[in-house]
């Protein structure tokens, strides 16, 4: 069975598979035919060919009619899964959370069964799964309900995939995911597999050249000085602000907005190029227009709830097109508009209302004191409610204070792009000194220039 899996899954390649690759796809069988109680962590660099094993897999498992179920932490990131793999993949929470109550206002989900028996179970993009608190998810350890989820059914196994190079989930030094001391102590056993050895197309692409040469210096802690970029090839190019525009201009016209992303160092100079973007490449005036592409900056569950179970709540770092604004209020001393919003991830049109002032602000969200101020603002309407709990419970279904929280999406910081890849990408890292070069500087790098697919462009990058 292992020979034959082996012969089957290697048909679906499509170069013949370095000696690497076949060693992980032989453990990969034995680990999908005779594995119990273990977990596969499936880790390998840009340009080392995990894509290429991960899709072999999945579609030999479709052809000999094994079930798979794919996973990705975020909507794009499932999307990136579906296309190269040809096949269903759900969002995390999607698939593992139920709501408790249909309609709750709390928005409360707690883990659901898994009714699927002798399932092959596939995260990607692994290295962004939290083990810290979710507030209204299960436990409130995302990594630990995955593993509940997957093993707590007959016959079932998880393969995580990820990159260990790339940025762990923001607050940790290492993605629990793809660290086998995570699992000790557990009842699971772990198989650990890296990929290295970066195959031949990778050594004619300038963006998984200089990636592997991050790697390589995250690897040998080689911090101390500025990282050198390779610009000998095509698809890597240095350019100046004042080509910033015209660039820009292009790629909108060749690839398309919805492929072409601008990665920035901070919300603050991400706001600076989303207004300079608007202004003078889509030459939009108003603060907000039909068209234009939004980034949601907070888990939001109260507008989901109309999509009829397409969609369980709205994730933060997920994208929406403006596809009509309705109107436009100023309330509580904030603005907000009604607006019909598609999301592209998951193919959903949905009518909400929006807070406008998250726009432009240089924090992810609204503030502890921004929030706490709208829902003072929000509770005097409901103090005719005596009982407390009745008032709060009421509250949770006002839509003022449900209001998504939005921010332009043409410019993004690296963690919101994380699980997404574009055609073309702009990568301004800002003012960088000696003191802030170390190991979260390169991976940060390693993590941008990772989202390009075919273009990247270093803008005003220094000569050193």
């Amino acid at each position: 069975m292992n020979k034959f899996l082996f012969e089957k899954v290697k048909s679906y390649f499509s170069h013949v598979p370095t000696s690497q690759q076949e060693t992980l796809l032989s453990a990969l069988c034995e680990f999908v035919i005779s594995a119990n109680d273990t977990i596969f962590l499936l880790k390998g660099y840009a340009g080392t060919g995990k894509t290429s094993v991960v899709s072999a897999l999945i579609r030999a498992m479709d052809e000999l009619k094994q079930p798979v179920i794919l996973m990705a932490p975020t909507g794009r990131a499932a999307k990136v899964l579906a296309s190269y793999s040809d096949h269903t993949a759900y969002t995390i929470h999607k698939k593992i959370y139920r709501q408790q109550t249909a309609g709750d206002p709390n928005g409360a989900f707690s883990l659901d069964i898994n009714l699927h028996k002798h399932t092959l179970f596939i995260v990607d993009e692994a290295s962004m799964i939290t083990n810290y608190s979710e507030g209204n998810f299960g436990s409130g350890n995302l990594m630990e309900d995955l593993v509940s989820y997957v093993y707590g059914t007959e016959g079932c196994r998880l393969i995580l995939v990820g990159d260990s190079a790339q940025l762990p989930p923001v607050g940790q030094e290492i993605s629990p995911a793809l660290d086998p001391n995570y699992f000790r102590g557990s009842y699971l056993k772990t198989i650990s597999f890296e990929l290295t050895d970066v195959v031949r197309q990778a050594n004619e692409s300038g963006i998984l050249w200089n990636a592997t040469h991050l790697r390589q210096l995250i690897s040998e802690e080689q911090f101390s000085s500025f990282p050198k970029v390779n610009f000998e090839f095509p698809d890597v190019q240095k350019i100046t602000g004042e080509d910033l525009i015209e660039e820009i201009s292009s790629a909108y016209s060749h690839n398309g907005i919805d492929d072409t992303i601008v990665i920035s160092r901070s919300n603050k100079r991400a706001n600076i190029f989303n207004m300079g973007i608007r202004n003078r490449i889509l030459y939009r005036e108003e603060n907000l227009s039909s068209g234009d592409l939004l980034m949601i900056a907070k888990n939001n569950y109260f507008w989901s709830k109309q999509t009829e179970g397409k969609l369980d709540f709205i994730a933060n770092g997920d994208v929406a097109q403006l596809k009509r604004i309705r109107h436009t209020y100023e309330m509580y001393d904030f603005h907000f508009a009604d607006v019909i919003l598609f999301l592209p991830d998951y193919d959903v049109e949905i009518d909400a209302r929006i807070l406008l002032d998250t726009l432009q602000s240089e924090s992810p969200s609204l503030t502890y004191e921004e929030s706490n101020k709208l829902f003072m603002a929000v509770q005097e309407d409901y103090m005719h409610i005596g009982n407390k709990r009745e008032r709060y419970k009421q509250m949770r279904e006002d839509p003022w204070l449900n209001a998504l929280q939005v921010k332009f999406a043409y410019a993004v910081t690296c963690h919101k792009a994380q699980g997404g890849q574009w055609s073309t990408v702009f990568l301004d890292q800002g003012y960088i000194t000696e003191e802030m070069l170390g190991k979260e500087h390169l991976r940060w790098l390693y993590t941008a220039f990772t989202r390009a697919t075919k273009k990247l462009y270093l803008v005003n990058w220094k000569e050193e």
